[in-house]
């Protein structure tokens, strides 16, 4: 038994890390799904227990869909462009003003459509504003992928992995304010200031500010009210504690529909944009963290952390800044999974809870590959040519996550 344990956990470690590294480029997915499958092969795991896994995250990938369908018909109809054309004209030639306007929309977006809308929905549309205002868009785009971290816990449904951690135990929103506000708020401001000093001299100069906008198309109109249609639902939802996939991807794909019928075009080129890949790596994620519960790992993390909240100011310091790290090393929604189970098993307090979750939405801006969303950007940023490394992404997470991280953490520390 030893040794299948061994060989589970090197198995689940190589994946990871080739998740994280991509060895000869090749998608995230491919890892992820390799490695669940090398261990249903090699008899470490039954296919009864990998498929329950995977079910698992149904929740998850009823949520990505619906926001993947969104983002595609709101590019298919000329939505991202119109909103593109307005940042530009809005930015009035500087950089810095566009950068601006970016990050309060990755705010918004964040807050009310989830850190993964933000990599799908607004992560293209940023893209072509920078390029219509012939201006650097690594600014603008790294704003897209940090915020979508930072402002994770604004509201529950700012980060499916809230409704992770809080499995069934989810507070009232008055409660979820009193513990989150003013942290999002210490990292939201953290995060911009030391983004913005850290590329100031990228949005040092001028831009074009003679921007031409088209009028947003019936389609867009459509596809405009469907996001908006979206966004309430979801808050509906979260209030009623209720799970978030099917609403979305039933909504994504109402949108999708109504779009296409009044604009009499077939949906199948919308579908067929999906990026598809991003729900094998996550069912292959959710293998590896069942398959690292399976070892009696998870049982450990519990026992740690029942002793580190025998002291609960110092014990949601340590555990939230431990899951931080841990999740740029696999992952978020791993991290996040190990962190729920454990925590569901050692049950410590509320403050040490809040820490965890605080850890694991936004350590994940130290790496490129730390979170879900961070991924979804970066497939939504070679879409359009554009690609940021491992190492360049670090240097700009280490400069910003750190800082917000201690913010978030001691501000909430301090409400006690």
């Amino acid at each position: 038994m030893e040794w299948a344990h061994l060989a589970t956990w090197v198995i689940c470690a190589i994946a990871t890390a080739a998740v994280i590294a991509r060895p000869l480029n090749w998608p995230e997915a491919i890892w992820a799904a390799g490695g669940a499958m090398l261990l249903v092969l090699l008899g470490l795991m039954p296919p009864g227990d990998a498929l329950t896994a995977i079910g698992k995250g149904l929740d998850v990938y009823l949520f990505l869909i619906g926001m993947m369908l969104l983002s595609e018909i709101a590019r298919e109809h000329g939505l991202f462009d119109w909103v593109a054309a307005t940042a530009a004209i809005h930015a009035k030639g500087s950089p810095a003003r566009l950068f601006l306007l970016v990050y309060i929309a990755g705010v918004v977006t964040t807050t009310f459509l989830s850190n993964d809308a933000t990599a799908v929905v607004l992560t293209p549309a940023v893209f072509a504003a920078a390029r219509k205002a012939k201006a650097d868009p690594l600014p603008a785009l790294l704003a897209c992928a940090l915020i979508a971290n930072a402002a994770s816990f604004v509201l529950p449904i700012s980060n499916p992995a809230n409704l992770v951690l809080y499995d069934g135990t989810m507070p009232p929103l008055g409660r979820w304010f009193g513990s989150f506000a003013l942290p999002s708020v210490a990292a939201i401001v953290v995060t911009f200031v030391m983004l913005r000093w850290a590329e100031r001299q990228r949005l040092a100069g001028t831009c074009a500010s003679d921007v031409s906008r088209d009028p947003l198309s019936l389609g867009g109109k459509a596809a405009m009210l469907g996001i908006g249609v979206t966004a309430l639902l979801l808050i509906i939802v979260s209030a009623l504690d209720r799970p978030l996939g099917w609403p979305t991807c039933l909504a994504g794909a109402a949108t999708t529909l109504a779009v296409c019928a009044l604009t009499r075009r077939s949906p199948v080129r919308a579908i067929r944009s999906v990026s598809w890949s991003v729900l094998p790596l996550v069912a292959g994620l959710f293998v590896l963290v069942e398959a690292m519960d399976r070892t009696g790992v998870i049982a450990h993390v519990a026992r740690a952390l029942r002793a580190a909240s025998v002291d609960p100011v110092s014990g949601a310091a340590l555990s939230g800044t431990v899951l931080a790290f841990a999740s740029n090393l696999m992952n978020n929604l791993p991290a996040g999974l190990i962190a729920s189970t454990a925590a569901l098993q050692a049950h410590p307090p509320r403050l040490v809870i809040d820490a965890l979750l605080i850890g694991v939405d936004l350590g994940p801006n130290l790496s490129v590959t730390g979170s879900l969303a961070t991924i979804l950007w970066l497939q939504a940023i070679r879409r359009e040519g554009q690609d940021i490394g491992f190492w360049q992404f670090l240097k700009v997470g280490m400069v910003t996550m750190i800082p917000a991280l201690a913010a978030a953490l001691g501000t909430r520390l301090l409400i006690g």
